[in-house]
């Protein structure tokens, strides 16, 4: 897969170089290019905000470095182009799986208010929001994207059943879990997982599953 990311602030992802991720970029398991959308402008002094017509608060950033960056980019519109931004479809495990599916992906990251909506009718494919809140860019809600889907990448985890035995896979939030020691501040590791009857095992933790996802997110038994 090749992902290309569209910021004003591609310093922000030398954070993509650690861990599992910067291991996988490493080893050329996955491509990420980051551009910097300021390179495109036209204007002197490379501006690229401005006032919103009709007023109010902040700045918007303007449709032609984006635009040209995503035309120089992309000329033949082989990426699937994501603008993230609130009013998008919410980011699920499920649409993570359907995005690792695709050999191109591209995120255009907003700052300030957003992006003047031209460059969204003109050049995006699909919006998508990781949440119900505000960030001060599209970057962060990017990185995690990309963490989300990269884990959907084969070659990523060191083990395929790491994205088939966790929270969302079915439905379900995820079962807890327990390492070494056995006691710890008084707290045990439940018995059946020591037991090393492993039918029992697979049981006790279908239950928990059950159990957790009916207390805190209802919402997934629908």
């Amino acid at each position: 897969m090749k992902i290309e990311v569209l910021t004003l602030f591609p310093e922000m992802y030398a954070a993509m170089q650690a861990g599992v991720i910067g291991r996988a970029l490493a080893k050329d398991t996955f491509c990420l290019d980051v551009i910097n959308i300021r390179d495109f402008s036209e204007d002197k002094h490379k501006k690229t905000d401005d006032y919103p017509f009709g007023g109010g608060v902040g700045m918007v950033m303007t449709p032609q470095p984006i635009h040209s960056a995503i035309l120089a980019r992309d000329p033949e519109h082989r990426y699937k182009r994501i603008y993230l931004s609130p009013k998008g479809k919410k980011l699920t495990q499920s649409l993570v799986r359907e995005l690792a599916k695709e050999e191109y992906l591209m995120f255009l990251c907003g700052s300030y208010e957003g992006v003047d909506e031209r460059v969204i009718a003109l050049d995006i494919d699909t919006e998508i929001s990781i949440g119900d809140y505000i960030l001060t860019s599209g970057d962060l809600a990017a990185m995690v994207v990309i963490n989300a889907v990269a884990r959907n990448i084969e070659g990523v985890l060191g083990s395929e059943e790491s994205t088939t035995e966790e929270s969302f896979s079915d439905n379900y939030l995820e079962y807890p879990h327990y390492t070494r020691p056995q006691s710890f501040c008084g707290l045990e590791v439940p018995e059946v997982l020591i037991s090393g009857n492993h039918k029992k095992i697979d049981e006790w933790r279908k239950a928990k599953q059950l159990e957790i996802t009916r207390e805190r997110r209802p919402d997934l038994l629908k």
